[in-house]
């Protein structure tokens, strides 16, 4: 089955993608950098010295401008910039060192960008070397790395395997030249051929290919064309991403607004797009995201493991993520918080011995129960929505919820919630649902992107 345009139509409104909850827009802002310590040594305590710490290092720099793209990034060719961005990195990390009681335990450590390989074999190497001297790496430990097809050479990938990195993920985004133009990420097969067999030469477990539906020019026989490309070189994951139209805050998408698909259109990509994976023999695992049945992800999801946060979906036991590097946000489970986005000024921060956080979020046990619902709606397809926080929803959100089950979209039984097949499509709805911080800031103009 599919949406039915009707409900395509009503359910197609902005809403968060929920790789946090309360969502970045929605954080109180109660946390300078001498609270934040405070937390983090307290997260430390609870969590991080059993269980270990996840580290997600943003690396933002780009050669060129990919017009579609919503990250935080910095446009240029000159490579000097490599040194003092990560001597930056050095210092940050030595902060945090200070707030540990003992060497830190690594479970998982995500380079992301920007494009990581826009740096050189020898400084990733540096990089990574110097953070694993200073902590104890746990014997299922997950490092992967965000690579460009294009600039991801062998000893990037070689150099990176020998310091226990075996996943890598590669933006591919579309195969079709016409797309590939529009959105200033040419990237030709062969090339993107060549990365992945050179990954898999070199022992890594686990190669992703992110691609997008949405985008301009996109039609049902180019994706199927991409969809057959793939098909030869078999990637174990694939996150199949909905294209995020914000003009507002990236004017670059500006560029290509009038050949985009209409939301009908767009909604029909997604389907074939997922029929053809599920008949190439991969599973859904969640909200956009597609794994092989032996990937860890599916055994995770199957257990009822499976755990999403600022980086996707996981099964890293870490419950304690510290994000460095410009604009990173680190997830601590007793809160969240934000870097500094300018990148010249979370340098000259570091230089003055403070860590570079602007903003943050300490945890609320009202946040935390919420914050468990829809990782469970997220993650599970199902949740058991606590009764103080049942009692909560205004009668326009129940409404809605009762709408949902008459057309089909959930099972409800009293208080538990199961989202069916079709109601996948709109699980960021459900999910908003039950967010009480939105409900609270409802004069609040906030940017997101649409749900479908």
């Amino acid at each position: 089955m599919t949406l039915s345009p009707k409900l395509i139509q009503k359910y197609n409104q902005p809403v968060p993608r929920y790789t946090s909850y309360p969502t970045v827009p929605f954080w109180e802002g109660n946390l300078n950098s001498r609270k934040w310590e405070l937390l983090v040594r307290k997260a430390f305590q609870l969590i991080g010295e059993e269980k270990g710490l996840t580290l997600y290092i943003h690396l933002p720099f780009c050669e060129n401008l990919c017009t579609y793209c919503g990250c935080t990034k910095r446009i240029t060719k000159n490579h000097g910039v490599e040194d003092p961005y990560l001597e930056a990195i050095f210092r940050e990390w030595s902060h945090y060192l200070g707030l540990f009681k003992g060497s830190p335990k690594i479970a998982g450590i995500h380079l992301g960008g920007g494009t990581p390989t826009f740096f050189s074999p020898q400084n990733l190497k540096f990089l990574i070397s110097k953070i694993l001297k200073s902590a104890e790496i746990l014997p299922d430990h997950e490092f992967s790395f965000e690579g460009h097809p294009n600039n991801t050479t062998f000893e990037h990938l070689q150099k990176l395997a020998k310091l226990g990195f075996d996943r890598v993920s590669y933006g591919i985004q579309d195969f079709d030249l016409t797309v590939q133009k529009a959105i200033h990420r040419i990237q030709p097969f062969e090339k993107v051929k060549e990365a992945t067999e050179n990954a898999r030469k070199l022992g890594y477990t686990s190669v992703n290919f992110d691609l997008i539906y949405g985008l301009p020019h996109q039609t049902i026989a180019t994706l199927k064309e991409t969809f057959d490309r793939v098909s030869e070189l078999k990637p174990d994951r694939i996150a199949f991403y909905s294209y995020a139209h914000l003009p507002s805050a990236f004017p670059a998408q500006k560029s290509f607004e009038s050949y985009l698909p209409n939301e009908q259109e767009k909604r029909a990509l997604y389907e074939v797009g997922k029929e053809m994976l599920l008949a190439m023999g991969y599973e859904e695992v969640g909200m956009d995201h597609f794994a092989l049945p032996d990937d860890p992800l599916c055994s995770a999801k199957r257990s009822g493991n499976l755990h999403r946060n600022f980086m996707g979906y996981t099964t890293s036991p870490s419950e304690m993520l510290i994000g460095l590097g410009a604009s990173s946000i680190s997830d601590i489970g007793l809160g969240f918080s934000q870097n500094e986005k300018k990148i010249e000024v979370y340098e000259q921060i570091l230089k003055e011995n403070r860590l570079p956080v602007t903003k943050g979020h300490t945890q609320t046990e009202e946040d935390q129960l919420i914050r468990k619902v829809i990782l469970d709606l997220i993650c599970r397809g199902k949740a058991e929505i606590p009764f103080i926080i049942w009692e909560k929803l205004p009668l326009e959100n129940l409404n809605v919820l009762f709408e949902m089950e008459k057309e089909g979209l959930i099972f409800r039984d009293q208080r538990r919630i199961e989202v069916t097949t079709d109601g996948m499509a709109v699980v960021r709805n459900i999910c908003a649902l039950f967010d009480m911080r939105m409900v609270a800031s409802k004069s609040q103009k906030v940017t997101f992107s649409k749900s479908i």
